[in-house]
C-alpha cells in the first residue's frame, strides 16, 4: 500500500505535513457571496482545502415527510430533511464559481458527490480530490465511479463496521482504485467527547495500509489534535464565519479564530512528533557527555589493587566508561594511582 497520497502539489500522508480541510459543507446557506467569503476566511485561517457538498437531494431522499431535529441559534429545529437539505444545494455552475475563487484564494477546492453525474460534475471540473461520506460508504457503485476517474479519494467511515470498510476498500481497488485515504469518523453532530474513539484510527491504518485522517464532528479542537498525535494525515473540521448563523451545523463547527488556532497548534504538535528513529536528537547530543554518568573511583587507590564493586561509584560527566562497564571493572588490578572520583578509563589498566 502507499504511505502517502498526491494532491495536486501536495504530498499527503506518513512523514507529511497535515492536510487541513475546512468543511464548509452546507455552511454557506445557499448564499454564495457568503461561500466566497468562508472561502477567504479558510485560505486566511491556514486551511489547505475547503470542502463544499454537491449533492442532489433526490439522490438520498425520496420520502418528504422524514424529519431532522437540529440545533440553530440556540434552539430546536425540527423540519422535513428534504426541504432543509434541498435550500443548500449546488449548481454545476456554482462549482465552477467557487473552484475560481478557491484558486484565487491559494486554496484547494473539493467536494462530495452523491452521484456519478456528481462525480463527473468534479472530474470535468478538475477538482484534485473526491471525497465521499461516511453515508454513502455502502454505496459501492459510486465508490467505483470514483475509482474509474484515477482521482485520489477520502472514504469517510462513520457509522460503519469494520467489514464495510473492507467492502468499500474492495470496491475502490477492484475498479482500478489507486490513491486512497481513510477518515476515522463518529457520525453524531455534535460528538460527544466518549464517542470520538481515536484509537480507531490505528486499526484502519493496521487493518487497511492506507493513510488515514479524522473528520471531526467534536466541539472544540482537541479531537483534531489528538488524531495527528496518533498518524492523522488529513483534518477535517467544520467551518463557520459566525456560530450563530442559522442552520445545522453552524453550532458546532470552528469559526475562524478557532480554526486558525486549530492549524498552528496541528503545525506546532507536527514539530513535536519528529522522527520514529530512536537515538539521541541533536539537541541531546550537545548534553549527553554532560548528563550521563561515569564509573569514578570511590576513594584513593594505589597502583596493584584489585577492585570490587564497592570500589566503583557512578558521577558526572559521562565522558568515561559507563555505568555497564562496571562488571569488567570489578577483578581489574590497577596499574596507575587514582584519587577519588577519577573517572576510570582503560589507560588505568594498562
Amino acid at each position: 500500500m502507499k504511505s502517502k497520497v498526491r494532491i495536486g502539489t501536495r504530498d499527503v500522508g506518513w512523514g507529511h505535513p497535515t492536510f487541513i480541510v475546512a468543511e464548509i459543507g452546507i455552511n454557506h446557506n445557499g448564499d454564495m457571496a457568503l461561500a466566497k467569503v468562508m472561502i477567504e476566511a479558510a485560505a486566511a485561517a491556514g486551511a489547505d482545502s475547503v470542502k463544499f457538498q454537491n449533492y442532489r437531494t433526490e439522490d438520498f431522499i425520496s420520502d418528504r415527510l422524514l424529519l431532522y431535529k437540529y440545533i440553530s441559534q440556540g434552539r430546536e429545529v425540527i423540519e422535513p430533511q428534504f426541504d432543509m437539505f434541498k435550500r443548500f444545494e449546488l449548481t454545476p455552475e456554482m462549482l465552477v464559481e467557487y473552484k475560481a475563487h478557491c484558486e484565487r484564494c491559494g486554496i484547494i477546492f473539493h467536494s462530495t458527490p452523491t452521484s456519478e453525474d456528481g462525480v463527473r460534475d468534479l472530474a470535468k471540473l478538475g477538482a484534485p480530490v473526491l471525497k465521499n461520506g461516511s453515508d454513502y460508504l455502502g454505496h459501492l457503485p459510486l465508490i467505483q465511479c470514483m475509482a474509474r476517474t484515477g482521482l485520489p479519494t477520502v472514504l469517510s467511515t462513520g457509522m460503519a463496521t469494520l467489514a464495510e470498510v473492507d467492502d468499500a476498500v474492495r470496491a475502490f481497488r477492484e475498479a482500478g482504485g489507486g490513491d486512497l485515504i481513510l477518515l476515522h469518523c463518529t457520525s453524531s453532530y455534535p460528538t460527544p467527547p466518549n464517542q470520538v474513539h481515536l484509537r480507531k484510527l490505528t486499526t484502519l491504518a493496521a487493518a487497511f495500509g492506507y493513510p488515514v485522517g479524522y473528520s471531526d464532528h467534536t466541539k472544540g479542537v482537541e479531537a483534531s489534535l489528538g488524531a495527528v498525535a496518533l498518524g492523522a494525515c488529513w483534518i477535517e473540521k467544520h467551518f463557520t464565519l459566525d456560530r450563530g448563523l442559522p442552520g445545522p451545523d453552524h453550532s458546532f463547527s470552528s469559526d475562524p479564530v478557532e480554526f486558525k488556532e486549530l492549524v498552528k497548534a496541528i503545525r506546532h504538535i507536527e514539530n513535536n512528533l519528529g522522527s520514529s528513529i530512536f537515538e539521541p536528537t541533536v539537541a541531546e547530543g550537545v548534553g549527553r557527555n554532560d548528563f550521563r554518568l561515569s564509573c569514578v573511583a570511590a576513594c584513593d587507590f594505589s597502583p596493584g589493587h584489585v577492585l570490587d564493586l564497592g570500589d566503583i561509584s557512578f558521577r558526572r560527566p559521562g565522558t568515561g566508561l559507563p555505568p555497564k562497564a562496571f562488571s569488567w571493572l570489578t577483578g581489574q588490578r590497577l596499574q596507575q594511582p587514582v584519587r577519588k572520583g577519577e573517572v576510570f578509563s582503560p589507560a588505568h589498566f594498562a
